[in-house]
């Protein structure tokens, strides 16, 4: 018998209460129940329902009195969610007769329009390239390239990082890295795991992050030639290995064909004619000196995303931009600044590439609850079909580090079935799940130094290294935090360099070359068990979540499919942490340490500190 006297009056993520679970398809019937205890004597309930993409139309449905369980009065009602997509926030009013009442919610509803989404990506590990810094294959000559270019001649020098004679920090330096050096290294990445090849923009550019593009026609000829990248998708294909490509098409560069800036090209651009072509591209205040441009950077003027002859260009047409780098080859698009582009554009692009190839995948970049993101005064439609199959997972990313920070168990498990309720299921297994990226410190040098030290100088955080003590506790921090990530919901996303034992703080420090050579074998040999662990396990690849500890310094979790379930758990603590089960069953290590104690009602884990275990659970 269920004990429901410390059970509360209403729990969104428990099925006796709300069914289904979380975000529901559009034409779904979604039912609710009341538990008040009967000595409060509630004698009436209702459902109050906002439908805000109805210009917050209000609904207000009664919930019958449905008898007794234990002291718990049952109140139900049921939601007819008709054609509706987009969030709904309910509320329940419970009423006494002598005129008491009680109030609970707002609670959100995520409905979203059902669609099939290519399940390739939230299975494997993927691995994001900075392109310029992985691996050249020669020392490039620059001249006559697009920006000024200069290149280091010795790959083991940092980053230029100090401001120019003008005061500004103009990121022209190169490294040389280029498609052939990813190419020689296809066969270390296959042997890492990894199944996806996220590429930061590999276009024409004139900055060494490209995220100012020069020309979607071409990949830049420092990395290559257009054929070099048909190359390399085909041998990555050839591999099991997919490719996406990083989208951006919020701004282009200053210096591009489209804006021509600084007359590099023959082309006349939109700030050298008030007739050019691409002038409505852009947003000019006063032409063609003051126009809008990405955070107000003068060298990213912003693009008018809902002028017809650049939807064209980017998406619409037959050999657009969007469809032709897809038919190239690539496999994916990652969406820079999603949530910057209008709703309607990120659907061309979704309905562009799925035309293309059916299994086409697109990920939006967004830092927050992907559901709940407000852009621009308009809650965007990210992932409620049609747009997004998936975002960049940075609340994981947050969670990661606060519970490896001594955060707690409890807050990770918070914050993260809030973004599993929140989520459509195929979004929440589509996520793009990183410790690090291009725009945050590198995870080595956080989890050492035990933070981002921006109350120090720029200078010294350039030549920061940690000290022996800092390296040996951020290497088992992330070991762990590796380990948590691999066996979470969505892809795990490796940035490169982190599994070599790359360190820096922010940009451009978090961009340093590969070490080849001077690797750290010990992080490479354990990303590569875990690159193992994620492909050989279909409980890994798709399976549900179920957490069996979160409080305080444990973290445990199972996930199962196909008739196998793997546990994972995790010590943040400074000692070691033991943890029962409580089910009988047996437990099979298959990464990392802990010691099992077999016991009657079930086994027990000690975990030592900072480390986390991976385990096949069979049953007792």
């Amino acid at each position: 018998m269920i004990d429901l006297t410390d059970q509360p009056i209403y729990n969104s993520r428990d099925s006796r209460y709300k069914t289904p679970y979380g975000a529901v398809p559009s034409g779904t019937q979604v039912r609710f129940t009341l538990r008040p205890g009967r000595v409060e004597g509630f004698s009436r309930a209702t459902l109050s329902a906002r439908f805000e993409s109805r210009g917050d139309q209000i609904e207000s449905l009664p919930m019958l009195w449905s008898g007794l369980e234990l002291d718990r009065d049952l109140f139900q009602g049921s939601l007819d969610i008709g054609d509706y997509v987009g969030l709904v926030w309910y509320s329940f009013l419970l009423e006494r007769l002598d005129g008491g009442r009680q109030e609970l919610g707002p609670y959100q509803l995520t409905v979203y329009q059902a669609e099939e989404v290519p399940s390739w990506f939230g299975e494997g590990m993927t691995y994001q390239i900075f392109p310029d810094r992985f691996l050249r294959s020669r020392v490039p000559d620059p001249a006559g390239m697009v920006g000024g270019r200069w290149v280091h001649q010795d790959w083991e020098e940092l980053p230029e990082w100090r401001p120019d004679q003008r005061g500004e920090i103009r990121n022209r330096d190169f490294f040389g890295g280029d498609l052939l050096g990813v190419m020689e290294k296809l066969d270390y990445l296959k042997g890492l795991g990894v199944e996806t090849l996220y590429f930061n923009p590999i276009f024409e550019a004139s900055e060494n992050h490209r995220y100012g593009t020069a020309d979607y026609d071409k990949i830049d000829p420092m990395l290559g030639s257009n054929q070099d990248f048909s190359r390399l998708c085909d041998e990555a294909h050839r591999r099991g290995m997919r490719v996406m490509l990083d989208g951006v098409f919020n701004h282009t560069g200053y210096v591009s064909r489209y804006f021509n800036g600084d007359g590099f090209y023959p082309d006349v651009g939109a700030s050298q004619s008030w007739d050019s072509p691409y002038r409505p591209w852009f947003n000019f205040i006063q032409w063609p000196k003051r126009y809008e441009s990405w955070w107000g950077i003068y060298s990213l003027p912003a693009v008018n995303e809902s002028c017809p002859s650049y939807r064209d260009f980017i998406f619409a047409g037959e050999n657009s931009v969007v469809r032709r780098w897809l038919r190239a080859g690539a496999d994916g698009w990652r969406l820079d600044v999603a949530d910057e582009l209008p709703d309607d554009f990120v659907a061309g692009i979704h309905q562009a590439a799925r035309a293309e190839k059916p299994d086409a995948l697109v990920i939006g970049e967004v830092w927050e609850d992907g559901s709940t993101k407000v852009a621009y005064g308009v809650r965007r439609k990210h992932i409620l079909g049609g747009h997004c199959d998936g975002l960049m997972n940075y609340p994981l990313r947050n969670a990661i580090l606060a519970f490896f920070r001594g955060g707690g168990g409890e807050h990770f498990v918070s914050a993260m079935e809030t973004i599993r309720e929140n989520y459509p299921p195929s979004a929440f297994y589509s996520a793009m799940n990183s410790l690090g990226t291009h725009d945050t410190p590198r995870i080595l040098t956080l989890l050492g130094a035990g933070g981002e030290y921006r109350n120090q100088s720029r200078d010294w955080r350039a030549h920061f290294r940690l000290s022996p003590k800092q390296r040996r506790r951020g290497k088992d921090l992330l070991r762990a935090a590796a380990l948590l990530l691999f066996c979470f919901p969505g892809s795990p996303t490796v940035y490169y360099g982190d599994e070599a034992g790359m360190e820096g703080f922010e940009d451009p420090f978090n961009r340093q070359t590969y070490p080849w050579g001077r690797e750290d074998r010990e992080l490479v040999d354990w990303f590569r068990a875990l690159g193992a662990l994620r492909r050989d396990h279909p409980a890994l690849r798709r399976g549900n979540i179920r957490y069996v500890a979160g409080q305080g310094p444990l973290l445990a979790f199972t996930r199962s499919a196909a008739g196998e379930t793997i546990l994972c758990a995790c010590n943040a603590g400074d000692g070691p942490a033991a943890m029962e089960l409580g089910f009988p069953r047996e437990l099979t290590p298959l990464l990392g340490r802990a010691h099992v104690d077999p016991g009657e009602e079930g086994p027990t884990l000690t975990i030592p500190p900072l480390s986390g275990a991976a385990f096949l659970v069979h049953e007792g």
